[in-house]
């Protein structure tokens, strides 16, 4: 669902469910295909975040800190702060932390 979101706000994105490893990606995995297509990972799980602080960038990460999210109230939270995520995706962020109240770039 995020991935097709985001697809309709223009941007390229594509979910580990397009690979034929899918859900099954580790990842190491994840991370060196989205060093090889320049990607930025959009992950909810804090092993993306770890790793981007101990070895630092690449790959670029957005990490959703917003708890348990229905799908459904994540794009609604995201489409209301849209203009804002757009132009911080375009910037050469390491990680970008979304949390409810704010957003922290590192």
């Amino acid at each position: 669902m995020l991935a097709t979101y985001l697809l309709w706000k223009g941007t390229d994105a594509i979910h580990t469910t397009h690979f034929p490893e899918g859900h099954l990606l580790r990842d190491a995995d994840i991370a060196k295909i989205a060093i090889e297509e320049n990607r930025i990972i959009v992950t909810k799980d804090s092993d993306f975040p770890d790793s981007f602080f101990l070895k630092g960038p690449p790959p670029r990460i957005v990490y959703l800190r917003l708890g348990n999210i229905r799908n459904r109230e994540l794009t609604a939270f995201l489409e209301t702060r849209w203009s804002i995520l757009d132009d911080l995706l375009t910037q050469d962020l390491g990680m970008l932390v979304i949390g409810r109240e704010q957003f922290i770039s590192y």
